[in-house]
């Protein structure tokens, strides 16, 4: 059994949790200015280099803006932070926001073809034994759950033959955003994991160098699911407008 060190969260890490949650939850908005170091360290009852260091994380974030001798604003996150924001903002307080869902699968439905383009018009030679064991283990596999996590295998194999890394960061950051709610999407994903020739078709198309053939295949994957999705999306928006 090999064991490893466990990893215990840091106080500048609270604190950063803290803040962002107010300035995600619209608590906090763009140009509202925070206490000062010495007021947050006193309020959340931490040391002030906690504090600092808590702060300089959410300036990497892009969520505020500390100037030298001045006071530390909220910035517009929506115009200043990355993908990495994306998990933070698909589930807050314990709920999925559907806006958040939305632009998820719009992204996936518009980034998959692209994907299968270049993995395609890339041809690496060592992927169709990848790929073909990917869609072998989604085809044995009946747990609906486990067949989503065998197609984000297949996936995650293309977007290496895409050979892009800013579509490889991008899918980073969306599989880590919906991975924890693939339980929640077992049901709805299942016209999509189930079905293993229309993988095929892509996996066929991406090996055989033909990039509109692997694009038109991956759309066709992808589009039902993400239709039907987005159409329960819309369903549950509209069911809690009239509630």
């Amino acid at each position: 059994m090999a064991l490893q060190p466990i990893n215990r969260r840091s106080v500048s890490e609270d604190v950063f949790d803290q803040i962002i949650a107010d300035v995600l939850s619209g608590e906090m908005q763009p140009g509202d200015t925070l206490p000062s170091e010495r007021r947050l360290a006193e309020v959340l009852g931490v040391s002030r280099p906690a504090v600092r260091e808590a702060l300089k994380q959410l300036t990497a974030a892009g969520l505020v803006e500390i100037r030298q001798g001045d006071a530390t604003t909220v910035r517009d996150f929506r115009k200043h932070a990355g993908l990495d924001l994306l998990p933070r903002l698909l589930l807050r307080d314990g709920e999925l926001d559907p806006a958040v869902v939305r632009s998820i699968l719009e992204t996936r439905l518009h980034n998959g073809p692209k994907v299968a383009e270049l993995a395609a018009t890339r041809h690496r030679p060592e992927l169709r034994g990848l790929l073909d064991d990917a869609i072998a283990a989604l085809t044995a596999e009946s747990d609906p759950v486990e067949q989503q996590r065998h197609a984000l295998t297949f996936w995650d194999h293309l977007v290496d033959g895409a050979d892009s890394i800013a579509l490889r960061l991008m899918y980073n950051t969306l599989r880590a955003s919906y991975e924890p709610a693939l339980p929640a999407l077992a049901t709805l994903m299942a016209a999509e994991v189930g079905r293993p020739d229309a993988y095929r078709a892509v996996a066929s198309a991406v090996t055989a160098g033909d990039a509109e053939a692997a694009a038109r295949t991956a759309h066709e994957l992808l589009e039902p699911a993400t239709t039907a999705l987005l159409d329960a999306l819309a369903a549950l928006e509209a069911a809690g407008a009239q509630s």
